[in-house]
């Protein structure tokens, strides 16, 4: 897709506004079909795994499901996704999203899709067997924060429109230009934070960097689901063949 001056002038006004907050909401940028094809491909994989289809190695170590004597189990935590859909595939890499993600990290940036983890589909909500429910005040930077590949920018591709009744993300809008590692735990209200509600087929982008967290569901399903894709662009220094990351640090309260 070539780029035109109407949009250019749209990424460098989001780009703006992401600079400025740490997270900007791109919408429209996919259509009701496309978004409908995209969490049709995601479920696919989800429910494959759970039939024993595919490897339960991609439902991500303990965050996966519950394999527990449910026939099939419950699986909302997918890994690797784009290296099992190409309709996952295409959507990260959308045109319109790797020029928005060059104007903030440059032209070095690149996909972190390089281990077993990945682009993740989750599909959250609540109930037993769901290790996901919300998750506390936390940087991204904090999972890994001696790894040199920072900064990077979190791409969530929304299937469901997220509410109060499924849940939402809450951040400190700005937070990103301070100390990454010096955000609150836990869940308490934080100055200045906000509620970022996205629409079915949005794409939020977040900075590694923002203090950010995600309010539980105030209801059972249905209207409890919330389902996602999400992975990350880094602008830091590439992974070499084979290297490995030091291991995920999990603060966040879940």
């Amino acid at each position: 897709m070539p780029e035109t001056s109407e949009t250019s002038e749209t990424i460098a006004g989001l780009a703006a506004d992401f600079d400025r907050d740490g997270f900007v909401i791109v919408r429209g940028l996919f259509t009701e079909a496309e978004t409908a094809a995209l969490g049709a491909a995601l479920a696919d994989l989800q429910r494959r795994i759970g039939t024993g289809d595919l490897d339960r190695s991609w439902a991500g170590d303990d965050l996966g499901g519950d394999f527990n004597g449910n026939h099939p189990p419950y699986v909302h935590y997918v890994v690797g996704v784009t290296h099992l859909s190409p309709v996952a595939a295409a959507a990260i890499r959308h045109p319109v999203l790797l020029a928005l993600v060059q104007r903030i990290l440059g032209n070095d940036h690149w996909l972190y899709d390089v281990d077993d983890h990945g682009v993740i589909y989750q599909d959250a909500r609540p109930g037993a067997g769901m290790t996901y429910t919300r998750i506390g005040w936390h940087s991204d930077h904090q999972s890994r924060p001696t790894s040199e590949i920072w900064p990077g920018v979190a791409l969530t591709f929304h299937i469901d429109a997220t509410s109060p009744a499924n849940g939402f993300l809450r951040a400190v809008p700005g937070s990103h230009r301070g100390d990454w590692d010096a955000v609150p735990g836990g869940f308490g209200k934080l100055p200045g934070e906000v509620a970022v509600y996205c629409d079915r087929g949005d794409v939020l982008l977040h900075h590694s960097d923002l203090w950010h967290a995600a309010a539980r569901a105030t209801e059972d399903p249905p209207g409890g689901v919330r389902r996602h894709m999400r992975g990350s662009y880094m602008g830091g220094r590439p992974l070499a063949p084979g290297e490995h990351l030091e291991p995920f640090n999990k603060n966040a309260l879940r």
